[in-house]
């Protein structure tokens, strides 16, 4: 089985990786701060003005680690990876499927039955664990994606599980303020907004997303199908299509969990969230930091994977999901099994 290895964030401003024998050094105002042996590493993620030596670039890419370069608030600019891996015939059928209507309805209706089962758990769970009576609306929402789900298996085409989901999402957004505990008022959330978020709750939303995003990423590059081509997200040039449909069914209890704990339990504080003239909202760097140190913990606990029955670290379950996908486009499963959130 793959082991989970780190993943490197490189937040410091200024910074500069570089080779040295078989070890990545961070250096920053002339100092080594950091070392590390490539081989603990499968990713490497550096926000903002940082730089690479491309000596180190390469003993990465020989290593299958692959290097992402975000601004310095998380929007993805570029990555540097080695060959790709797998077999073209893999990827042939992979892209015949995104042809098939059939076919790409079937994975489309997996990844949004695992985000609104997932959704509808993450609402249960919080009206279960409340201590008050002020959980009709948790109720209420969870019984409407009750009935989504239904309708999502009985839909005919691409654009009916669109507006499901999108309707799903309006609800389950909808009462996303009712989640937080946080007696602070810059905790408030009045629904999704990104590119730019604008406000703290959207922020961390959104960044947790990307980081997300990028492990989904490189999880299919590592079993060999890619992440450009999708069932649900259809082509369109420069985006993961393939990464966007997994990121469906993680979303709910990987990234807006996190969030919600990090909010929760007061990890992350107004004080850490910068306005700019434009209203975008974007974290300072400590804030940045903590929510980066609280992803990689979240990632290392161990969970039982719910279709494979063994437990594994959270992180590794990208990977799984992407083995999955790619038994089922070598037709060794009937159906792709989406990841479900058991608690």
């Amino acid at each position: 089985m793959k082991q989970l290895q780190n993943t490197l964030f490189v937040t410091t401003q200024g910074a500069y990786l570089a080779k040295e024998g078989e070890s990545l050094v961070v250096r920053a105002e002339k100092e080594k701060k950091f070392q590390i042996p490539v081989r603990n590493l499968d990713g490497v993620v550096c926000f903002g003005q940082v730089s690479a030596s491309p000596f180190l670039l390469g003993m990465c890419a020989e290593n299958n680690v692959s290097v992402s370069f975000l601004t310095e608030n998380g929007r993805f600019l570029a990555k540097a990876t080695g060959p790709v891996s797998g077999n073209v015939i893999l990827r042939r059928n992979q892209y015949r499927m995104a042809d098939d209507r059939e076919k790409s309805l079937s994975i489309s209706r997996s990844v949004l039955s695992g985000k609104l089962v997932n959704s509808r758990t993450l609402l249960r769970r919080v009206a279960r664990d409340r201590q008050q009576n002020d959980t009709d609306k948790l109720d209420r929402a969870a019984d409407s994606l009750t009935s989504a789900i239904r309708r999502l298996a009985a839909s005919g085409g691409l654009e009916d599980i669109r507006g499901i989901e999108g309707e799903a999402a309006r609800t389950y957004f909808g009462v996303f303020d009712q989640l937080l505990a946080s007696d602070e008022d810059a905790f408030t959330f009045t629904g999704r907004n990104r590119r730019p978020p604008l406000d703290p709750v959207n922020c961390l939303l959104s960044f947790v997303y990307t980081l997300l995003l990028h492990d989904i990423r490189s999880a299919l590059e590592s079993v060999g199908l890619d992440p450009e081509v999708g069932y649900l997200h259809r082509d369109r040039p420069g985006r993961p299509g393939l990464a966007l449909d997994l990121l469906e069914e993680f979303r709910p209890a990987v990234a807006d969990r996190l969030v919600l704990t990090l909010i929760n339990r007061g990890q992350v504080k107004p004080r850490g969230f910068e306005t700019s003239g434009s209203g975008a909202v974007t974290m300072d760097e400590d804030t940045r930091k903590e929510v980066l140190v609280a992803y990689q913990k979240r990632k290392q606990q161990e969970v039982e994977h719910p279709f494979l029955r063994e437990k594994m670290p959270l992180g590794l379950f990208p990977f799984m999901q992407a083995l999955l996908l790619a038994r089922y486009i070598r037709r060794d499963l009937e159906e792709y099994p989406p990841y479900l959130w058991r608690t």
